[in-house]
């Protein structure tokens, strides 16, 4: 019966599940480093800010929220030393948010905790079972991620 149940799971939520199970080692792995005061919802706009900064705007739309609840979770980052607000070179009057030094330490924690978890998978599958799954759902982005080119 059990396994009638699960054959009934849609892809979407196959996919949802073991992204959950990434993203909850990943904020394992951030507490056990001391950063005990970054949440989910400031992670969703943090991991989109670009290299050279992003301004508010883009990040709102990246993360599909509100430009106020971006800005509210920015200051939050800002506040907690995460990220920075910088003159835009493009627009004096605009700014970018880009990662602080505290931030930059987070993402090498969270590449580290995701190259961990993406071994584990690998091992599990097989490393060409494992190729033709990043194969396939990058293919499959093309289609579902509007934000594949800027990236």
């Amino acid at each position: 019966m059990a396994g009638r149940a699960l054959d009934r799971l849609n892809t979407g939520l196959l996919l949802f599940v073991s992204y959950r199970a990434l993203e909850n080692r990943v904020f394992a792995a951030l507490a056990e480093a001391g950063y005990h005061d970054f949440t989910v919802a400031q992670a969703r706009v943090a991991q989109r800010i670009g290299p050279e900064g992003t301004r508010l705007t883009e990040l709102a739309e990246a993360a599909q929220v509100t430009k106020q609840t971006a800005g509210f979770l920015v200051d939050q980052l800002e506040r907690a030393g995460y990220v920075e607000r910088v003159p835009d070179p493009r627009d004096a009057r605009a700014k970018l948010i880009r990662l602080a030094a505290r931030g930059a330490q987070t993402v090498a924690v969270a590449t580290e905790a995701v190259a961990r978890v993406e071994a584990e998978w690998a091992e599990h599958l097989g490393a060409r079972r494992y190729a033709q799954l990043r194969g396939i759902l990058t293919q499959l982005r093309e289609i579902t991620d509007p934000y594949a080119e800027h990236q």
